[in-house]
């Protein structure tokens, strides 16, 4: 009798931890099959339209109620879009673009190639860290638009300028963003990684830098932030024929000229960039990170 009881019981608790194991295997199973069009239309595509026309909506409201009558202060969609329209038409829209674009996505790649092992420096060596991770910090906080003045008076009018601005604005903050992960890391990692070998370098390849990633790709996003702000801020007050018209000298433009088309222009020129390299860029690197980790489900 206590012979049957006991493996009645030995059944029993084999079937429970079988049951749990089956139900850990479904939590951790991940869903692989396609949403369909019309669940990704409405949360994705959708709510950004309808916040786009809302925003046109209230735009044309406010011109056609008279609520702001002076077109000199307030144009019309319409009347941007004419602008727009017809600097496509001259071929000057796409010029303005590149021009910008061309300069931050470089001058981002420098920040990244100084930033990333700055960064790795400040996180692993103490004295380093005590001596320049304040400053970092300091760096940060400071305007972008406070580095313009030096850099034309240190190098003139031209790209180097522009570079050392986005330079000065972006470094700190990817630099940051990877301490930051670094300091997240847990200690388990690392003495596994010392167990296993990887020490010095290797460890920092192998097992630091992977296991900050999230840090890491948080503070590219903001690097790449504060390079477009920078980038903007310099062409903005350091105008010149010989450096091409950006989008910040457009900006520029409209104002000289108190043209409120073209200053919307550039306003929405800029937005739109900024947000198209976020989605093109980033958003795709931080999902494959966050998806990487278990902390995103393919869908």
């Amino acid at each position: 009798m206590a012979s049957t009881d006991s493996t009645t019981t030995v059944d029993k608790d084999g079937t429970d931890l079988a049951g749990l194991e089956a139900g850990l295997d479904a939590l951790e199973t991940r869903q692989t099959s396609r949403k369909p069009f019309r669940q990704t239309f409405t949360e994705k595509i959708l709510p950004p339209v309808l916040a786009v026309a809302l925003v046109l909506a209230v735009w044309q409201a406010l011109v056609s109620f008279k609520i702001v009558d002076d077109p000199t202060k307030l144009p019309s969609p319409s009347a941007v879009w004419d602008v727009v329209h017809t600097a496509w038409l001259q071929g000057e829209l796409l010029g303005y673009i590149w021009t910008s674009v061309s300069r931050g996505l470089l001058g981002f790649c420098f920040a990244l190639a100084i930033g990333t092992p700055l960064g790795l420096i400040v996180a692993r060596v103490k004295f380093v860290r005590a001596a320049i991770g304040p400053i970092l910090s300091g760096l940060q906080s400071l305007p972008s638009v406070a580095w313009v003045p030096p850099a034309v008076i240190w190098l003139g009018l031209n790209n180097s300028m522009m570079y050392a601005v986005i330079l000065l604005g972006a470094v700190p903050s990817i630099a940051n963003g990877l301490v930051s992960g670094v300091d997240q890391v847990p200690p388990l990692f690392l003495r596994a990684g010392r167990t296993l070998g990887a020490t010095g370098l290797k460890g920092t390849w192998h097992i630091v830098l992977p296991a900050a990633l999230p840090g890491y790709v948080a503070g590219l996003k903001q690097g790449w932030a504060f390079s477009w702000r920078s980038l903007m801020a310099a062409e903005i007050i350091a105008s010149f024929p010989d450096l091409g018209v950006g989008l910040g000298q457009l900006l520029e433009n409209g104002r000289n000229a108190s043209d409120m088309a073209m200053v919307f222009e550039a306003i929405l020129l800029i937005l739109i960039v900024g947000i198209a390299i976020d989605l093109l860029i980033f958003s795709p690197l931080e999902r494959w990170v966050l998806r990487s980790r278990g902390l995103l489900v393919k869908s």
